[in-house]
């Protein structure tokens, strides 16, 4: 297995990690807040965002995951973590010294291929191979024109653009040229969704899978197509909190994910380990609570269990 995935899993072959951005600006105090700084839906308050960052990389959790969204658009309503993602990986990996840097994922048509492999070969460098490099087509049509990028014409830029991350470049440059730095084992290449390609170029193109957010019972399902077309390639999915502070309360269902106790967490993550997944990405935006308390708790009980062999 690529040593980025071997530090991702650990020993356990399962591990959890946040999504970015470590903000509860999808909460009623959050709602609030946002109103007050007259900041659109969807845009987080960003003030914590280096201090959530290394509690999260001192706490034990395995990966921060970005999301790669160029332009505001307020009909999808999601800013994401706001900063561009390569540069902002770059500053992660000067504040955090273990944790993993993922990206759930980069748009590769509406980003220029070199630049992507020198981009993430950088930052694998800089943060010591901690990058896991997750791509996808893209789905919001409002972008790609601002790009100059025809938008059905997405799958095969997808393509086309995975095929030179995988190469390194080999036999493309002219003689005597280099794309700096080189990582002597390249970057491992997480698709969300299908990237506009069949299942079957899927598994053999790429070396895991970062799967839509479901149930146990839907990730069941989706392991098994994944191993049919991935082989025995990491499974990946994330899942929406809102963590109760009594730990005894039962989870309530909440989109793309539920709302409840570290009981129930545990129960659920178990669940979803049984069903196959391999790494869960917490996403805490709807989080009633404060994000420290949140993020503590969760280290204290519930990591090592699943964290730590025996």
């Amino acid at each position: 297995m690529n040593s980025h995935f071997q530090r991702l899993l650990g020993s356990t072959h399962f591990s959890i990690g946040l999504e970015l951005p470590l903000d509860n600006d999808w909460s009623k105090s959050g709602q609030h807040l946002r109103m007050a700084e007259k900041r659109p839906f969807g845009v987080p308050d960003l003030k914590q965002h280096a201090q959530l960052a290394r509690l999260a990389d001192t706490s034990g959790f395995r990966a921060l995951w970005v999301r790669d969204v160029p332009m505001y658009d307020p009909n999808f309503g999601d800013a994401a973590q706001v900063f561009e993602t390569f540069s902002y990986l770059g500053y992660l990996a000067g504040v955090t010294e273990n944790i993993m840097l993922g990206t759930a994922a980069v748009v590769l048509p509406l980003r220029q291929p070199w630049l992507t492999l020198k981009a993430a070969n950088s930052i694998d460098e800089l943060s010591e191979g901690r990058l896991l490099l997750g791509v996808a087509s893209g789905d919001r049509p409002m972008e790609y024109p601002l790009f100059g990028v025809d938008y059905n014409q997405r799958g095969a830029h997808f393509r086309s653009a995975v095929e030179l991350l995988k190469s390194q470049g080999t036999g493309r440059l002219p003689e005597g040229a280099q794309l700096l730095p080189q990582r002597e084992e390249r970057v491992p290449l997480l698709v969300a969704g299908l990237g506009q390609q069949s299942p079957n170029w899927i598994g053999e193109h790429m070396d895991g899978w970062l799967a839509y957010p479901g149930t146990p019972q839907e990730h069941r399902r989706r392991v098994g197509l994944w191993r049919e077309v991935g082989a025995d390639k990491p499974y990946i999915t994330f899942l929406h909190l809102d963590l109760e502070a009594d730990p005894y309360a039962p989870m309530k269902p909440l989109r793309f994910g539920g709302r409840g106790g570290r009981m129930a967490l545990i129960a659920e993550l178990e669940a979803l380990r049984e069903a196959g997944v391999q790494h869960i990405g917490l996403h805490l935006r709807h989080s009633e609570r404060p994000l420290v308390e949140v993020v503590e708790e969760i280290a204290e009980y519930v990591l090592p269990g699943f964290h730590s062999a025996g």
